[in-house]
Formats: structure tokens, C-alpha cells, sequence
């Protein structure tokens, strides 16, 4: 077995490296991969010496399906303060494949285009107050499209009280990681400090615990309701799910698995959407090519689901700037060859979802929105990897990818709009995942 070194991402002391690829991470890891390669040690997520980001797509297939052999996931530490150590994303092993076959059901494809219907008609009323001549950011509109379906279609809450105070706490939450400071604090754990309510961090946990305390009241009230076992919103069929011991999901289960869908489920299709709109009208004849394909198209919300150019557009997106820059990450359990290097029990090994999507031999010319690269060639599992792969592979894609046609589709076709800004749109920090830096600036047309 090759004894050779995995090459540093740079030459420098792992504190400095973390800030570097808090405040830039394209930039860290464009630079890192230009000096280094496509497998690079990257000390930027705790306190792990060895954490390898790898971007070769015969490494990132090797590490996919040895995912519970000789490589496992270990749990999540990073989303855990967000989201609550009994989140799936927290999980590992026999719990993790416990809580995922559990909570997968409404998610599959047979049971998410009940929730069509209801896409569209949130789009078209939150759509119905812009102005003609009106400007407004695209990713605040998106994000309270998002939000609120995600509210209705997971929760089946209706526009009530409780309803605005949820959405409220979670707009104010999800803002929150848009300060460099309390996004360092995600990657590096020390800093993750009660220093009042005032504070940053101190900030974050009151509005967590105000998120928390609805959660249960709505955990609590919807196991006391009879006819909640007649409902399907996921937060029911949830709270029915049971495995194959009978047992089903605890209050403190249910509650991490709804903050789980509360911010994972809303920011990233939210960012995605605002995305798609920025490019769209960066070019004319791709804004024409989706249009004409819109306007002969039927409305049923399944054949919007299929349309091919709408659906390049969304994988362009998607590849583009990926929300998230890293799949999940995975552990050694053995020793192991990987790309000619020998690995060592206990390196964590994520695969750069961005350096891959990036990758000039995949994608030519990858700086460049191309949607047909998309019709004229298939993509594997291991080359295109927005939703991560192997046994982490995200449960809600089916619905965000679902969410992001319909909503896309409704709101151009409700609407005409241009873009404001001529400057390039620049990805920054939300957390653990990138959004459009400004927003994305637009003005609805006469």
C-alpha cells in the first residue's frame, strides 16, 4: 500500500486556515485544490487533524459505497447546536438507519406531489403583492415562499398566531449565521459561548429555546387531537411512523427532526431559488428558452416536474453554487487507499461538492451558466452531488427539487422581471451554507 502524504491545503496554522475558510470558502478551497490537488488535509472543522476534502470523482465513488464498511458516518457535530443531537443528521449506525427509514416515507415520491397544489397557490398569493415597477431581493421573496411551505406542507400549520410567531422566530434565527462570528462558532466549537442574550451566541439560544417551546406545544397537541391520525402533513405521518419494533419517535426525536426541517428545509431551497432567478435573467436566451417551454407546458404540477430545460436549469444551479460546499462528512474505520494515499483509521473525509462541480474535465468552462450541458450529457452519482450520496444522501431532495420547479415556474410565470444590479452576484456565508451575497435585486415589469 502507497505510503505517500496528503499534501496540506496550506502552509499555515490551522486557526488561521479556519477563519480563511469561514470569511472565503470557494477562495480557500479553489486556492487549497490549485496547490494542493483534489485530496488535500483541510484542519477547519473542530478540533480534527486529519479531515481531508476530496474532489476526484473515482475517490468520491470509492467513499459513497464503502460508506458503512471500511468508511462510516460518524454524527454530525456541526448542525448539533442548531438542530439537537437526536436529529438524523446527528445519528450514526444502526440509530442513524433507524431514524432515516422512520422519517423517509413523506418523502418519497409517491406521496410528495400531494403537495403541489399547495406550492403553487402560496407562490401565487405571496406574488400577488408586488407591484408593477416595484424592486425587491429575491432571496428575502423566496425565503417567505419557502418558509411558509415548508410550515404548511411539514406542519400543516394554517396563517394563525402560532403560525407568524414560528415563522418570525425562524426568519430571525436563520439571519443570525450571516454574522462572521457566530458562523466561526459552527466550525469551531470553543467559540460557542452564553455571553448574555445579547451576545451572539447568547442571541441564538434564546431563539432556539422560543422555537423549541412551540415545537413541543404543537408535538403535544397534535398526538392529543383525534383526527390527526386522518392527517398527512409530514409532522402527523411522522408522529405515526413507527419501526419495525413497534417503536415510534419521542417527543425530543420529533422536535430535533422538525428543526431539523425547519432550517434545512426551507434556507437551502429558498437560496436555490433566488439563485436560478439571477441567472435566468443574466441571459436573454436562456430567460427565452425557459419561457417558451413554461408557455407550452400544461399547469398540472407533475408535468412542470418534467419539463427537460426547466430541469437543467435547476441542476446548472444546483452546480453552480451549491448551497452546501461539502456533503456530510465521513469517517475511517480502517486503514484504506485512497487516491494512492494511504489513510489512517479515524481521518475524517469529506467530498467538495463545489471543487467537484467544478472540476473542467466534467463541466467545461465551469464558471459559465450552461444549462444544456445538462441535456446533452447524464451525470453520475459520483460527478454531480448536490444532495451528498451514499447512505447521507439528503431525504428531502425529492421535495426540494419539487419545490424549486413549481415555485420557479409560478412566479415567472406570474410575472416579468429584470435584473437591478449589473454587478456579479457573489456567494457569502449563511451558516454552513452560501447564498447570493446581495440577495439578487429585482423589479417586476409592466
Amino acid at each position: 500500500m502507497s505510503r505517500s502524504t496528503v499534501p496540506e491545503a496550506y502552509p499555515v496554522p490551522a486557526w488561521m486556515q479556519s477563519i480563511h475558510y469561514t470569511l472565503d470558502p470557494l477562495g480557500y478551497m479553489s486556492g487549497a485544490e490549485k496547490r494542493s490537488g483534489k485530496i488535500f488535509n483541510a484542519p477547519v472543522i473542530g478540533k480534527h487533524k486529519q479531515l481531508f476534502f476530496v474532489s476526484d470523482p473515482a475517490a468520491v465513488k470509492q467513499i459513497f459505497m464503502s460508506d458503512t464498511k471500511e468508511i462510516f458516518s460518524p454524527s454530525n457535530r456541526l448542525l448539533s447546536p442548531i438542530v439537537g443531537d437526536r436529529s438524523i443528521f446527528a445519528m450514526e449506525n444502526e440509530r442513524h438507519r433507524r431514524e432515516r427509514k422512520l422519517i423517509m416515507p413523506p418523502f418519497q415520491r409517491d406521496h410528495v406531489p400531494s403537495y403541489g397544489k399547495l406550492i403553487v397557490r402560496l407562490t401565487e398569493r405571496l406574488m400577488q403583492a408586488l407591484q408593477p415597477g416595484e424592486t425587491f431581493v429575491a432571496r428575502h421573496l423566496t425565503q417567505e415562499i419557502s418558509l411558509e411551505v415548508i410550515l404548511q406542507v411539514v406542519f400543516g400549520l394554517e396563517d394563525n398566531p402560532k403560525f407568524q410567531r414560528l415563522n418570525a422566530l425562524i426568519t430571525e434565527l436563520t439571519e443570525i449565521f450571516r454574522r462572521p462570528l457566530v458562523a466561526l462558532a459552527l466550525f469551531q466549537p470553543i467559540l460557542q459561548k452564553d455571553l448574555g442574550p445579547n451576545s451572539p451566541w447568547g442571541h441564538f439560544l434564546v431563539l432556539k429555546k422560543q422555537i423549541g417551546e412551540i415545537l413541543y406545544e404543537e408535538i403535544r397537541d397534535r398526538r392529543q387531537q383525534p383526527d390527526s391520525q386522518e392527517a398527512h402533513d409530514i409532522l402527523s405521518l411522522l408522529i405515526r411512523a413507527t419501526d419495525d419494533q413497534g417503536q415510534s419517535l419521542s417527543d425530543e426525536e420529533l422536535h430535533d427532526e422538525l428543526m431539523t426541517l425547519l432550517i434545512a428545509g426551507h434556507e437551502t431551497t429558498a437560496t436555490t431559488i433566488a439563485w436560478a432567478l439571477y441567472w435566468i435573467h443574466r441571459d436573454r436566451n436562456i430567460y427565452q428558452n425557459l419561457m417558451a417551454e413554461l408557455d407550452g407546458a400544461a399547469s398540472d404540477p407533475m408535468a412542470v416536474m418534467n419539463l427537460p430545460y426547466l430541469n437543467a436549469v435547476c441542476s446548472e444551479t444546483l452546480r453552480i453554487y451549491p448551497v452546501a460546499v461539502l456533503t456530510v462528512p465521513r469517517e475511517t474505520r480502517d486503514s484504506i487507499e485512497l487516491m494512492g494515499h494511504h489513510i489512517s483509521p479515524g481521518t475524517r473525509l469529506y467530498a467538495a461538492i463545489y471543487l467537484l462541480h467544478h472540476n473542467p474535465d466534467l463541466y467545461p468552462d465551469p464558471e459559465q451558466f450552461k444549462p444544456e450541458r445538462f441535456l446533452d450529457h447524464q451525470y453520475s452519482n459520483f460527478e454531480f452531488i448536490p444532495f451528498g450520496g451514499g447512505s447521507r444522501r439528503c431525504i428531502g431532495e425529492v421535495l426540494a427539487l419539487f419545490e424549486l420547479k413549481l415555485v420557479l415556474a409560478t412566479m415567472l410565470k406570474a410575472s416579468k422581471f429584470a435584473l437591478m444590479d449589473e454587478q456579479p452576484e457573489i456567494p457569502k456565508r449563511r451558516g454552513v451554507t452560501l447564498a447570493p451575497g446581495r440577495g439578487v435585486l429585482l423589479s417586476v415589469q409592466p
